[in-house]
């Protein structure tokens, strides 16, 4: 697939690699869940540069420097020997190199140093204060694990906190880029179709590609790809998360079945986990891993009790509530079945999903202040009444957009919608001036 738009990233990324190279070294941090395209981004802005890609697999320093040797050697087309097996060895003659020659030095999966040798860490952090006045290296680092690329760059007591120039987090394609793909593809798609590619992949790069290059552009083609015997997708909830958790996945992983599923409040996921605390787990869910994101009623106070937690990556969402749900059609090799189950089901599931795309979409029109939804329950109760699907408060704070969500415009019932926006008019924004509206899958 050819490269899509990410203007502001390059923008950015060329921005620092040209005070690298007139002024003095400069160094770039580069985050983003893996797929999402952050290799093919980063080589993008080293187009037509020397630049030297390092990728840092798992594996024996001695043996990982061998390989970095070769690629540096045929990377800069000339001699480079380094016979040490040592990585701060060969950055230091890197950077060495650097007083004299203006190059990109990228170094990809950083984070898998922490098992390779942890003290490269404090030794680049010694020798890049040592240079970067003095070299034109571009270095750029990028890295898929979040805990540990949060770990080494965001923590205090870490050696190269503060030694980064910029931070990236680099994000799944918006709305609009996602429709711009499909439609090259398959000009004649529809919002079906549109909203499949969204529900399945969220827009990450990496998804959108196997999909359309592999000729599904509607929601059975979509699944029909996704569920063959050796398909990519089955296993990739394990390959995402199990680097992330560790080997003590088995709480997060029903945790994050039991948001899937639906059961979403505290109430209803600590009923799975009876004498068990989870309170930690849910914070690092949160907090750490970023898996999982906190939803309370529009303009709640944070210590609010009513609160709804979802998965926020839409793969993952998709992928616990069908395949890591239904792992014995899987063993069982009927992948059949499972792809007639999720066809059936789909219809429900991407109703919800709509919302999503909907306040994503209003999100990326940079008007509003606050997005999201409103509910109340009654007390004592987890079941919310008087629902509104999407509430925008405008930047200015005097308009309110209120929206409710619905597949097809012949369910919207005009006068219970009414009557729950004068009800959110009294309890929040009697001072706004609000406007309403039914969003369909027309409006997509």
């Amino acid at each position: 697939m050819k490269f899509y738009n990410r203007k502001e990233e390059l923008r950015m990324l060329l921005e620092l690699q040209k005070q690298s190279f007139d002024d003095h070294s400069r160094f770039t941090v580069v985050t983003g869940r893996r797929r999402v395209g952050k290799t093919k981004l980063i080589l993008k802005s080293c187009e037509n540069t020397p630049t030297v890609y390092l990728f840092v697999a798992r594996k024996n320093e001695g043996e990982l420097c061998e390989k970095f040797t070769e690629v540096i050697r045929t990377s800069l087309g000339m001699h480079f020997s380094d016979s040490s097996g040592s990585f701060i060895n060969i950055f230091t003659t890197l950077m060495e190199i650097g007083k004299n020659r203006n190059f990109n030095l990228v170094i990809d999966e950083f984070q898998e140093f922490f098992y390779i040798n942890e003290s490269v860490f404090s030794e680049i952090q010694d020798v890049w204060d040592r240079y970067k006045d003095v070299t034109h290296v571009n270095l750029i680092v990028s890295g898929s694990v979040y805990t540990l690329m949060h770990r080494i760059f965001k923590d205090a007591r870490e050696p190269l906190y503060g030694r980064a120039d910029r931070h990236m987090k680099i994000m799944p394609f918006t709305t609009d880029v996602l429709k711009e793909i499909l439609y090259e593809f398959n000009p004649d798609y529809t919002n079906e179709d549109l909203l499949a590619l969204y529900t399945f992949t969220g827009g990450v790069p990496k998804y959108v590609e196997l999909l359309l290059e592999g000729g599904a552009y509607t929601m059975p083609d979509m699944v029909d790809l996704m569920l063959r015997p050796d398909s990519f997708f089955l296993d990739e909830g394990d390959f995402l998360l199990i680097q992330e958790f560790g080997k003590k996945y088995g709480n997060y992983y029903s945790i994050l079945a039991s948001i899937a599923s639906g059961r979403n409040t505290m109430a209803e996921i600590l009923s799975l986990f009876t004498g068990s605390s989870i309170g930690g787990q849910m914070k690092r869910l949160e907090e750490d891993y970023a898996v999982v994101s906190r939803k309370r009623p529009i303009l709640s106070k944070d210590g609010t009790q009513t609160v709804r937690y979802e998965i926020a990556d839409n793969f993952l969402r998709f992928w616990f509530r069908y395949v890591n749900r239904n792992r014995d059609f899987i063993e069982s090799g009927n992948l059949k079945g499972l792809a007639e189950l999720i066809k059936a089901d789909y219809p429900t599931y991407s109703g919800m999903v709509l919302e999503r795309y909907f306040r994503q979409k209003l999100s990326e029109q940079m008007i509003y202040r606050n997005i999201g939804s409103w509910w109340e329950t009654s007390k004592g109760k987890d079941t919310p009444q008087n629902e509104v699907d999407i509430v925008a408060v405008h930047t200015d704070n005097k308009r309110v957009l209120v929206g409710e969500v619905k597949r097809q415009r012949k369910n919207f019932k005009p006068e219970l919608f009414q009557q729950k926006v004068e009800l959110l008019r009294t309890k929040l924004f009697f001072r706004n001036t609000i406007d309403t509206k039914c969003f369909t899958i027309e409006d997509m």
